[in-house]
């Protein structure tokens, strides 16, 4: 880009500040209306209930406001890349997406969009798109390079179905042709692909691996979430639910960037709200599986017991494991849980186990909804953890940044 073009840009910014919501509502429409099949690609939940759109907003907003150095948002850039590495997303997918935001912003912002403007931002998106092409090019060659890894959709047999709580239930999947799979790290997540009869659509959704790693299976526990018609918000979930074992579902090979740093002797502080744990258990199984005996924190909060997943399995890794202390938030308690002393009742408050999370050098965890997140990690900070050594995952489109 010339150096009139960027001043182009960033003149952008206050209209898409004002309005950016509006002009990527816009886009998604005017995009599926022409290329009706990328439907099957992209989450209709997330569609359905903005947050898909909000998040592509705030990353037009950030890449005009950066536009002079986009280097900033390199950190962003390989989070989108690694998930649309895991959704099999193909250079010329970007050339749609191209000629669809052009259009959109001359037809939302009207007149104002002058034609150096939509020549600036075409400019700017095919700049960026090489940059996602060449860093998702990166990423598909690393990911093949590993053994038993593959490239786009692979099909899983579900062997074995587990109820762990009220909501949530662990699905164990097998390769249906028998070859290797590959490994990964904990924390990290896999796509998976499934028929939506309600949507008449394939819908991809990702879901955290929830064990350590087994070279024979994945294992993926997912919550049950409400889906009534007509938002679709929900519907996968409720579709792998409904599967039986013996069922056949597609699945992409292992991806995300939010896992354990290979082979460190930092202590440990896992800390997760609800479905959050699910990369906490592959997180916590792997360190107690490893010689380090390093001390761990592990701090869960849910509604109450009926829906506290991997409770049992929980107990009996403390009793193996001398070095683990957990920590257990209800919002609603029961006589029994008092009696017991294992839970503290409301949401989780990191200043009740204050004196046990705060050790030197310790990297600290957490994985929940927006706002668990955004409440531990202020809580973190006010209790002066370096956040350095604060890491998070959001399911789902990223909305916040933290760091």
């Amino acid at each position: 880009m010339n150096p009139q073009q960027k001043e182009l840009i960033k003149a952008t910014v206050p209209i898409l500040r004002a309005s950016g919501e509006d002009l990527t509502n816009y886009f998604y429409a005017r995009m599926f209306k022409h290329h009706p099949e990328l439907r099957n690609m992209f989450n209709m939940g997330n569609q359905a209930n903005g947050r898909q759109k909000s998040a592509l907003a705030n990353a037009v907003l950030a890449y005009a406001e950066n536009i002079e150095d986009p280097s900033v948002l390199i950190g962003v850039l390989k989070g989108i890349g690694t998930k649309h590495r895991s959704l099999n997303i193909q250079p010329e997918q970007y050339k749609i997406v191209g000629t669809h935001l052009i259009a959109s912003i001359g037809e939302v912002v009207g007149e104002a969009a002058t034609l150096p403007i939509l020549e600036a931002w075409t400019v700017a998106f095919y700049e960026l798109a090489d940059i996602m092409i060449n860093l998702e090019k990166g990423l598909y060659e690393e990911n093949i390079a590993k053994p038993g890894s593959w490239k786009g959709w692979r099909k899983f047999v579900i062997k074995k179905i587990v109820e762990e709580s009220a909501e949530i239930k662990s699905f164990y999947l097998y390769p249906e042709d028998g070859k290797e799979i590959a490994d990964f790290h904990p924390g990290q997540f896999i796509s998976v692909q499934v028929f939506v009869p309600e949507l008449n659509l394939l819908q991809p959704r990702q879901y955290s691996l929830s064990s350590t790693f087994n070279p024979e299976y994945y294992r993926i526990s997912v919550k049950k979430e409400s889906g009534i018609a007509p938002n679709p918000n929900g519907w996968v979930s409720n579709t792998m639910h409904s599967k039986s074992e013996g069922d056949v579902i597609s699945i992409s090979s292992p991806a995300g960037l939010f896992h354990l740093e290979k082979d460190s002797e930092n202590p440990l502080v896992l800390i997760s709200g609800g479905v959050g744990l699910t990369p906490m258990l592959s997180m916590l199984e792997t360190n107690l599986n490893s010689i380090q005996n390093k001390k761990t924190i592990w701090i869960h909060g849910c509604r109450n017991e009926s829906v506290h997943a991997f409770k049992d399995q929980i107990s009996a890794l403390k009793e193996e494991a001398n070095h683990l202390e957990t920590f257990t938030f209800y919002d609603a308690v029961t006589p029994e849980n008092v009696i017991s002393n294992e839970v503290i009742q409301g949401r989780v408050d990191l200043h009740k186990c204050k004196d046990s999370i705060l050790l030197e050098e310790a990297r600290y965890y957490i994985c929940g909804p927006e706002m668990f997140i955004k409440t531990q990690y202020e809580a973190l900070i006010n209790l002066n953890v370096n956040q350095e050594n604060i890491f998070y995952e959001e399911f789902g489109p990223q909305l916040i940044n933290l760091n």
